[in-house]
């Protein structure tokens, strides 16, 4: 799964360095994000659990087709997961994530843009904490090691470098084996362009 990352990564950046030769008026750039995170989980029912807080942090790279477009590809540590709490037990499913979205930036102004793409994300880590009236404990379960979805979001982009963001991910990969379960992450980042 690593090696796919790495292929899409190389694939994308020649894609975008082709791209920027064939218009002279094209620039690229690079840049860090981070910011907040509030995941959940939903069923195949439309049901959602409680929310986890979490951050995301990690960099991107950006290039123009035109005055109007720009491609974003980006490398990102996420924490995610989900809650379900009721009067006997809480339970927390903590699921960090590696993420690459590769989105599609469309500039109505020269500052504001709206921005729709794939993602595909590698879990590294999970755990699952129970909490009850005798105590707490950890378990395991095994969710998927991949998850891939879709993004759609809006952002600020100053002439300073500075980036305000929002972005909702819509999972469409199942968590786990035997369950209809998908991820839902709402977040808000603040970016640097260099």
């Amino acid at each position: 799964m690593r090696n796919l990352i790495i292929i899409m990564a190389f694939i994308a950046s020649f894609t975008i360095n082709a791209q920027r030769n064939q218009n002279e008026k094209n620039d690229s750039s690079f840049g860090l994000k981070g910011g907040y995170n509030l995941a959940s989980v939903r069923n195949s029912d439309g049901n959602e659990t409680d929310q986890r807080q979490g951050f995301h942090i990690g960099f991107f790279g950006e290039s123009n087709i035109n005055n109007l477009l720009a491609i974003q590809i980006e490398l990102t540590y996420s924490q995610q997961g989900y809650v379900i709490e009721n009067s006997s037990f809480k339970l927390t499913q903590k699921l960090d994530y590696l993420n690459v979205p590769f989105m599609l930036k469309l500039y109505p102004t020269k500052t504001f843009y709206l921005e729709a793409g794939p993602q595909i994300g590698y879990l590294i880590s999970h755990k699952e904490n129970v909490e009850t009236f005798i105590g707490s404990s950890d378990s395991n379960f095994d969710p998927h090691s991949v998850d891939w979805g879709a993004n759609v979001g809006l952002g600020f982009k100053s002439e300073t470098g500075i980036i305000f963001g929002a972005r909702y991910h819509y999972g469409l990969g199942k968590m786990y084996e035997d369950t209809n379960e998908f991820n839902n992450v709402l977040q808000l980042s603040l970016g640097f362009v260099f």
